[in-house]
């Protein structure tokens, strides 16, 4: 590739990792679309009160609601990590600004939204485009087809150098296989369409899952909730223990079955009878207009073959992932990723060969298997990011 050649780039998504990317790329020279289906840039910091028509999430009509953001949620990281290295993410003695150190979402899609008025992003951003369609066309550029989603009109069928897909990982969820469930008569919800509490009144309960969407909901729908039941994989093997400093919260091990009279049944050999189950079970990785001739495939939540989370092989450097990896700092992941791309994209940075990339790729995927880890952790960095 051509020393500083300039590219015309899509990109998918207008959150925080299709921001940053545009804006590394647009510093690096290249044109830039970026196509966004909300009305508005944030992507999965974007509040809504909606939920899906299917609260599981698992019905492939339902109307989708991107976010997963509940209505308490504050930040789990401090602000000094939370921004972009160049763009701090500081307080802002602003009305309605939120100066906490953990402050709640809505002070993070301020701070997006401010990033991108100050770089210049929302001028390459269209609104509304719902991308139904990227594939490779045979003269070597990538083929977008997009429709405007408040009309359903197909709009355009463009050609670009290259895509970065930046399009998140919080709106598909991954439900909990659970023996029984086709006779359970209770009521099952993912925590994707989570909001508020109150639905949970006087309910008993049995949230599954250990990170910190579990953490914070447990503890919330405990206030109004007659019992909370968390089922994980961390809790103890022995008997149900209460959770400290909570009476109507019980720790508990994974679920063994479910039953007809509305029983749940642990592995600890605990059994109650309960109204709702709620899977705060994560996410799947989700690329629905992506073909790409079965070369890179989500397998058991495995995006690949993908070089260092960001490249696949065949394809590099004319396509590449932003914001793959989670437990990382995301907004410096980003914005890191999105450098390297826009660098190897201009020919300032070079990858390695084809065969070294898939070389290393393999080698990655050893370890994982050498060490017992599944494929679903594959973008798990939480020992490594830094």
């Amino acid at each position: 590739m051509a020393q500083n050649s300039s590219k015309n780039v899509a990109v998918i998504g207008a959150g925080s990792a299709g921001l940053v990317t545009a804006r590394e790329l647009k510093r690096e020279g290249h044109s830039v679309v970026v196509f966004e289906q909300e009305n508005q840039l944030g992507g999965t910091w974007v509040y809504t009160p909606a939920t899906e028509s299917d609260p599981v999430g698992i019905d492939p009509n339902r109307e989708i609601v991107h976010s997963s953001l509940y209505s308490s949620l504050r930040v789990n990281l401090p602000r000094e990590v939370m921004g972009f290295w160049d763009y701090p993410f500081v307080a802002k003695k602003k009305p309605g600004r939120d100066p906490r150190r953990y402050p709640g979402h809505g002070e993070v899609l301020n701070y997006l939204n401010d990033f991108a008025v100050d770089f210049g992003i929302i001028g390459v951003v269209r609104f509304g485009m719902e991308v139904g369609f990227v594939g490779k066309m045979e003269n070597g550029k990538w083929k977008v087809s997009c429709r405007k989603r408040e009309n359903d009109v197909m709009f355009a069928n463009e050609e670009y150098d290259a895509v970065v897909i930046c399009n998140g990982h919080y709106t598909e969820p991954r439900i909990a296989d659970i023996p029984g469930i086709e006779v359970w008569p209770g009521k099952q919800i993912h925590s994707h369409n989570y909001r508020v509490p109150d639905p949970f009144r006087d309910q008993v309960v049995v949230l599954i899952g250990g990170a910190a969407s579990a953490t914070d909901i447990s503890r919330e729908i405990a206030e109004v909730a007659k019992e909370v039941h968390i089922s994980s994989r961390s809790a103890t093997s022995g008997v149900p223990m209460k959770l400290p400093g909570y009476d109507n919260i019980w720790l508990h091990n994974m679920i063994e079955a479910v039953g007809s009279d509305g029983g749940v049944n642990f592995q600890d050999g605990s059994k109650i009878l309960a109204d709702i189950i709620l899977h705060c079970t994560g996410y799947k990785y989700h690329f629905p207009f992506l073909e790409t001739n079965g070369i890179v495939t989500v397998d058991d939540n495995r995006v690949g073959p993908l070089y260092k989370h960001v490249f696949p092989p065949t394809f590099a450097p004319s396509l590449s992932f932003v914001g793959l990896p989670w437990k990382v700092i995301p907004f410096f992941l980003c914005e890191l990723q999105s450098k390297w791309i826009a660098g190897v994209l201009s020919g300032r940075i070079s990858l390695p060969s084809k065969e070294d990339m898939n070389a290393d790729i393999e080698a990655f995927y050893s370890s994982m298997a050498a060490s017992c880890i599944p494929k679903r952790y594959t973008h798990n960095m939480d020992d490594s990011q830094v």
